[in-house]
């Protein structure tokens, strides 16, 4: 007989994810803080209500996917042309500062010694530096649009600087993932990491002249954005089935390929249709759903404030640090910095990611959500002061 529960399961998620979303967008907060208090209001730290089946575990999977091919689609090239050298180097050190700095408060708190750690314990402590290199640049880009900065020199590198940042995370998340094996050394990870990106320029290229085809021939066809579908679900499956790379790598870059064509946008609205009305609510739902307050004792909350600390504090040194050294003064280093402490989405990729191989403890998950929500609110508060006085605004 035909298991028809998860009818009911999609559709509380779905109601609740929304009702919870449109709150929290009232109380001008983003409504992925709702569809997480939504997941975990449902899940065991609850009401108990919705459990994390199989259907429910490979539908976040697809979710996963489309944010990535989403972010990707939504990445403007023309921007990391503009701001070119300075944003790479502030999201080098975005990524280096906020990765040492993760790495020295889980290896502090799980008080183990260097000499006597085992390799999958070196990695999960240097994963929860990787999940702190996320940087969610939305509301940095609402709040400076908002106020009339977002095309400033500020601005600009803050944007570019986030893409470069995310991406670095995402290769660093790869290496990381591909060392959790045993079996694997560390040449073999650095040998099917360089293979894989040589593949993914050949096949970009390729595809590229496709959907410029297909963007010119049909232009603005239901068939095209289906036809990006298949190429990010083909080009995640080639990363992990024949690279052991990260699928989300794969699905990033399959977006960031089909960005430059004429159809981008067209492409990318019809996608987030999928996304926005199933497979996000379920993704984001399903991190909640993980989320277990009941394990919340002493020291997992003194870890979450100081991981808290660590992420606010990490961005702003070491973006700012980086903007310093590319000739940003006055107050422009601190504005970057604080332009970048936002996690989001991508954070809670790799949280779900590295859980599902063993470099996460479900444990932690709930300090990670707090780092997300509070770094997401604590963002355009902490923009408008250090933009205060300023006079500067583009109309």
């Amino acid at each position: 007989m035909l298991e028809i529960d998860f009818f009911l399961d999609l559709a509380i998620i779905l109601i609740s994810t929304k009702v919870l979303g449109l709150i929290t967008r009232r109380l001008e907060m983003p409504q992925v803080v709702g569809a997480l208090i939504a997941g975990v209001i449902l899940g065991p730290s609850l009401l108990d209500v919705v459990f994390e089946t199989d259907f429910i575990h490979k539908m976040a999977e697809l979710g996963v996917i489309a944010l990535m091919f989403t972010a990707g689609l939504e990445t403007d090239t023309d921007e990391l042309k503009k701001s070119g050298k300075a944003s790479l180097v502030i999201a080098l050190f975005g990524v280096l500062v906020p990765l040492g700095g993760g790495f020295l408060v889980s290896w502090l708190f799980a008080g183990s010694s260097l000499a006597q750690m085992t390799k999958i314990e070196l990695l999960q402590h240097i994963f929860i530096g990787v999940i702190l290199t996320a940087t969610s640049v939305s509301i940095t880009v609402e709040t400076l649009r908002e106020m009339g900065y977002l095309k400033s020199p500020t601005g600009t590198a803050i944007l570019g600087a986030a893409v470069i940042d995310d991406i670095i995370g995402i290769v660093v998340y790869t290496f990381v993932s591909s060392m959790a094996d045993e079996t694997v050394s560390l040449m073999s990870v650095v040998t099917r990491i360089v293979l894989f990106f040589l593949f993914a320029a050949v096949i970009g290229v390729i595809f590229y002249l496709v959907f410029k085809f297909l963007s010119y021939r049909y232009g603005k066809k239901r068939r095209v954005p289906i036809y990006g579908l298949v190429f990010a679900l083909l080009l995640s499956y080639a990363a992990e089935r024949f690279f052991g790379i990260a699928d989300i790598t794969g699905a990033y870059l399959a977006g960031l390929i089909i960005s430059n064509v004429r159809q981008a946008d067209y492409i990318s609205s019809k996608f987030e249709v999928l996304s926005y009305m199933l497979l996000s609510p379920i993704f984001f739902a399903s991190i909640g759903l993980q989320t277990r307050l009941s394990g919340l004792s002493g020291s997992i909350l003194a870890f979450s404030a100081v991981l808290l600390v660590v992420a606010i504090g990490s961005k702003v040194i070491g973006c700012g640090l980086g903007a310093k050294i590319m000739g940003y003064r006055g107050k422009d280093p601190l504005r970057i910095g604080v332009g970048m402490i936002s996690r989001g989405e991508v954070a809670l990729i790799l949280a779900g990611k590295g859980a599902a191989i063993g470099l996460m403890n479900n444990t932690l998950f709930a300090p990670l959500i707090l780092v997300v929500v509070i770094t997401t609110l604590l963002t355009p508060v902490l923009l408008k002061l250090v933009y205060k006085g300023d006079t500067a605004a583009i109309p």
